[in-house]
């Protein structure tokens, strides 16, 4: 037969296993303990009647312990599920613990809210990303360093030895050995092979260039050479236009003027046909500009003028 208060009083004056004991407070490591101190009311084993609510792979579980259970050591604790609603798993403990001292209940109530918001806390700090810190060996990353300037350097030198003895073998040095790699051979071979046909394609590509260049200079000069025969021809006509028209009187200042204003009307629209079509050129042009000077001989007025 199980008594409450006997139990009490050998765990409060006698050794307790659970019992920690500190300057300010006596604590309590039992599992199922509600409050985590030691006290009558808190103490798991002084009572036939408790009942505690614990957290168990990410859900509530409330266990209870009646005195109808205590002659069965396996069975002494029931366990109870609650749903992961909190005001459904409220309604459980009411309906479970309707009858028990309000001291359990409140504390049962207490423990549901605390283990709740600890699993809503949890929830949220997993889906939070979160940024993993690694240990950094300073030793292991030099010695990576030193281990890669070496490979580094070895390669180096594994590409020029094997360079230099492909040149000896095309040199014709090693006439009498006939155990050389053939494969590297043939394929610097083939290297230098597409070097060369590479070369030729640009030096073909060059002279197509230059090819170009000159068609397009002399069709230039040809252009050059019909624009100063075209000019030529409109000196003669203006001066043949000048001849058939009215004869001036040369003793007459003011008629002298207007000849003399015609002749420069003459000069800008020969001027500007020149810029116009040098401007033309320069933009077809790719090469070199050339520059060509135009002379306009005097007209009959003029050398009439002057022999007067």
């Amino acid at each position: 037969m199980q008594h409450d208060d006997a139990v009490w009083n050998l765990l409060s004056q006698n050794f307790c296993s659970f019992k920690v004991k500190t300057r300010t407070n006596t604590f309590c490591k039992h599992e199922y303990n509600v409050t985590g101190l030691c006290s009558r009311q808190a103490c798991p084993l002084a009572n036939s009647r408790y009942a505690t609510i614990l957290e168990r792979e990410g859900r509530c579980v409330m266990y209870i312990k009646t005195i109808e259970r205590a002659h069965m050591p396996n069975r002494l604790w029931e366990k109870i599920k609650l749903p992961s609603n909190y005001t459904k798993a409220l309604e459980i403990v009411d309906e479970r613990m309707q009858y028990w001292p309000k001291f359990l209940v409140h504390k049962a109530k207490q423990r549901l809210t605390k283990i709740t918001q600890y699993l809503i806390r949890k929830r949220r700090l997993k889906l939070r990303a979160k940024t993993r810190l690694v240990g950094i060996n300073k030793k292991v990353e030099k010695r990576d360093r030193s281990r890669e300037a070496k490979a580094l350097r070895a390669a180096k030198l594994d590409r020029t030895i094997e360079k230099e003895l492909l040149e000896r073998l095309r040199s014709g040095t090693y006439d009498s050995i006939y155990n050389f790699p053939k494969v590297q051979y043939e394929k610097a071979l083939e290297e230098e092979a597409e070097l060369e046909e590479e070369e030729d394609e640009e030096i073909e590509e060059e002279e197509e260039e230059e090819m170009e260049y000159e068609a397009e200079y002399d069709s230039e000069e040809d252009e050059e050479e019909e624009e100063y025969a075209s000019s030529m021809q409109d000196m003669e006509d203006l001066g043949s236009e000048s001849r058939n028209g009215e004869k001036f009187d040369f003793d007459d200042d003011s008629d002298l003027d207007d000849e003399e204003i015609a002749e420069e009307e003459v000069r800008k629209v020969l001027t500007s046909r020149s810029k116009t079509r040098a401007k033309g050129r320069k933009r077809k042009s790719r090469g070199a500009s050339v520059q060509v000077e135009y002379e306009n001989e005097p007209t009959t007025t003029q050398q009439e003028t002057k022999g007067h």
